[in-house]
């Protein structure tokens, strides 16, 4: 029954959390396959790991055979941690206590509310400390999306921005693939030390540079061949967004180009399913933050002075808006 199973769904993520704590998918990776086996090299129960474990081969995380336990193959890649696609981080901050409980005790209010109530601003207030949890933990979902940006930019020289860089991936790729490109990471300071670390495990820290601070108040600076909008407008109203698109164009070449990484429903705003879904998380950690369709994105580009906007959708079902000056 759809509405039990919903009710129950918060059950599910608890039971990955834990697993990705213990390590079970990297114990089962290692070999590791009855209960008693799993429990040892967890220092777990093996009562409490047999159920734990039964529970993920229901929510399609493991297999089970005669009594064994095995990996699917997205657990074998993605939450075993010794594995180079590792993505087990990721729950530091999807699970993050403060914003689960805000969803779970206080969405009600934030209906009623029409916003956050998590203070005045949510997640968005000056340097609050969950982006360097974000920085942290996010790096590894990246990849595809980085890699269609760079993609997209031609070799040779360039001069890339990075607003609200975070963990520094997006631009850090860009550096990565072109070796003449110059990329300036912008974000709050203890943010960017983690874009540094990035930067210099990358080989690239020469050409990777900084601004601390809000992308509202700083100085960009000028003459960027590229400046990369990578989850941030959602945090914000339109009119505010568009300020903030204003202040890019002004820092672009002529014929310079904004990457805007997003999550865009279609027109219904009830599909797809990930980005419709996200409303829901700017609804709970912002003032006034939201998803917004190609259709509201398109005309804000052009009210802040680019000449054309085109969207790209991605396999992530985030979506790429490119933006022209």
């Amino acid at each position: 029954m759809r509405i039990f199973e919903t009710l129950r769904a918060f059950q599910e993520t608890a039971a990955l959390k834990s697993a990705i704590e213990l390590g079970v998918f990297t114990a089962i990776a290692g070999g590791a396959a009855s209960p008693a086996e799993i429990a040892s090299r967890c220092q777990a129960s093996e009562r409490g790991i047999r159920i734990l474990c039964d529970g993920l081969v229901t929510s399609g995380l493991l297999l089970k055979h005669d009594g064994m336990y095995e990996n699917t193959p997205d657990t074998a890649v993605f939450l075993n941690s010794h594995s180079p696609a590792y993505l087990g981080g990721i729950a530091d901050f999807l699970c993050d206590p403060e914003m689960t409980a805000c969803m779970m005790q206080g969405l009600t209010a934030s209906v009623r509310k029409g916003g956050t109530t998590m203070g005045s601003e949510g997640t968005v207030s000056d340097d609050n400390p969950v982006w360097v949890k974000f920085a942290r933990a996010m790096a590894p979902m990246t990849k595809p999306t980085a890699e269609f940006i760079a993609g997209q930019l031609p070799a040779g020289h360039l001069k890339v921005l990075d607003i609200a860089a975070g963990h520094g991936m997006y631009g850090i790729t860009v550096a990565r693939r072109n070796p003449a490109a110059e990329v300036t990471a912008l974000d709050w300071e203890a943010v960017l030390e983690i874009a540094q670390e990035n930067a210099a495990t990358a080989g690239v820290a020469d050409r990777f540079h900084t601004i601390s601070g809000s992308a509202f108040s700083v100085d960009f600076g000028a003459g960027y061949d590229a400046i990369l909008l990578t989850n941030i407008l959602h945090h914000f109203d339109l009119a505010t967004c568009e300020s903030l698109a204003a202040k890019v164009c002004a820092a672009l070449k002529p014929g310079g180009r904004a990457f805007t990484l997003e999550f865009v429903p279609n027109d219904d705003r009830v599909s797809p399913e990930v980005p419709a879904r996200f409303a829901l998380t700017m609804l709970f950690t912002t003032a006034h933050g939201d998803a917004y369709t190609f259709a509201e994105y398109e005309p804000m580009f052009g009210r802040a002075g680019f000449s054309s906007s085109a969207v790209h959708l991605l396999e992530t079902q985030q979506s790429v808006i490119i933006s022209t000056k």
